[in-house]
């Protein structure tokens, strides 16, 4: 194997992917691309684990914007990826977003959606009475307000999505790796050499973290401290006797969502933050789903009270401590060390932008697209986080 490429990439998930896809599919960029994943069976992947979904009600310029061309890519993913004239179907459902919100909330969720119209978003907000009438199936008792995503929102195939990145990067010359970074090595503040557990050694011009969960243990082997830590998300599937009509991914006020898939439903919250330590097991936990999850849900939807909970599965997700956003851009010292990392649950839908973003870094020495420099590892010196008010 040739032991010197342009581009190393840590992580072969949509993230990586994504980014040896558009490094590879940009004219002004002619360098070699390699790609480490040490599971490229993907079976413990965060993106195959995800609950797969997209939205723009975000309360973050940035985060609309990155959100906005990842659907626009999601509705021709076919031709973008398409290889051998085989082209992927991600089976993208713009089934939409609903944000509840309790009269507490309220003021954000207006301030939220203003920001949305501002940047192109196709969102509606609804009082209790119309919230009925779209949703009959729904209990507006404590509910205030409603913000729905009339197009450009929905859920769609995660793994589908990654292979399609994967097969496409490959056709267009990156090639993938089957092993682990397990060191850095630097001179005059740049990353040389990777250094791999298979023993091996790549020299590099450029070196992308794209590591999910794992992003901080690969940032801290340059010496660079980076608050991205693995946070386990249960996902949990169950059956309604009751057949629901235009149910979409639907979040109440206190955090439990809920969408369907195919004939079932997905649901899940985000545990307390003092009951959410570093985890990379993959156990799941089944009392939030009973003892927080479920009660919401049938309070909720009536329908709901009657529910089978027939399987479950948990993920991670590369967790953002100090502002819960992306670390997008060059670290400002070590300038060929590129971050991706950090999306907090917004990877997938992300990596399209996220791709495009890093590529025009390497290819072009800045963003020409959509800026994102707010996503800067500088924020954390500059104690600058953004601040994203509609998490989940």
């Amino acid at each position: 194997m040739d032991q010197t490429y342009d581009v190393v990439v840590a992580g072969g998930g949509v993230i990586g992917s994504a980014i040896a896809y558009f490094l590879g599919n940009n004219g002004d960029f002619d360098g070699r691309v390699l790609v480490v994943e040490p599971d490229p069976s993907y079976a413990e992947c965060s993106t195959t684990r995800s609950g797969g979904s997209i939205r723009q009600q975000f309360s973050t310029p940035e985060n609309i914007a990155m959100s906005l061309f990842g659907i626009e890519f999601l509705r021709a993913a076919g031709e973008h990826l398409m290889v051998g004239g085989e082209a992927p179907d991600v089976g993208l459902n713009e089934g939409g977003y609903l944000f509840l919100a309790s009269e507490a909330g309220r003021a954000v969720l207006e301030a939220n959606h203003a920001v949305q119209l501002a940047h192109g978003a196709d969102t509606v907000l609804l009082e209790p009475a119309a919230l009925t009438a779209r949703f009959p199936w729904l209990s507006t008792e404590g509910v205030a307000l409603g913000s729905f995503g009339l197009s450009g929102e929905g859920w769609f195939d995660p793994e589908t999505l990654l292979h399609a990145f994967r097969r496409k990067a490959r056709a267009l010359g990156a090639a993938y790796l089957k092993d682990r970074v397990i060191d850095l090595k630097l001179d005059k503040a740049r990353i040389t050499r990777v250094v791999l557990a298979s023993g091996d050694e790549i020299s590099c011009g450029a070196f992308v973290n794209a590591s999910g969960p794992r992003a901080g243990e690969v940032a801290a082997m340059a010496g660079i401290d980076l608050p991205v830590r693995p946070r386990k998300r249960n996902v949990y599937v169950f059956d309604c006797r009751e057949a629901l009509a235009g149910v979409p991914l639907m979040i109440d006020p206190g955090g439990v969502y809920v969408r369907p898939e195919g004939r079932q439903y997905i649901c899940g919250v985000s545990p307390p933050e003092d009951e959410d330590p570093d985890c990379l097991d993959l156990d799941v936990e089944y009392r939030w789903f009973e003892e927080i999850v479920w009660p919401a849900l049938a309070a909720r939807v009536p329908a709901f009270a009657a529910i089978k909970q027939t399987s479950a599965w948990a993920g991670h997700y590369a967790y953002n401590t100090f502002d819960q956003n992306a670390v997008i851009g060059p670290h400002p010292e070590i300038g060929n060390f590129y971050f991706a990392n950090g999306f907090s649950g917004h990877g997938l839908q992300q990596s399209p932008a996220t791709g495009r973003a890093i590529t025009e870094l390497i290819a072009h020495g800045g963003f020409r697209s959509l800026d994102l420099t707010r996503f800067g590892y500088a924020r954390f010196a500059g104690n600058a986080p953004v601040r994203e008010l509609n998490v989940v």
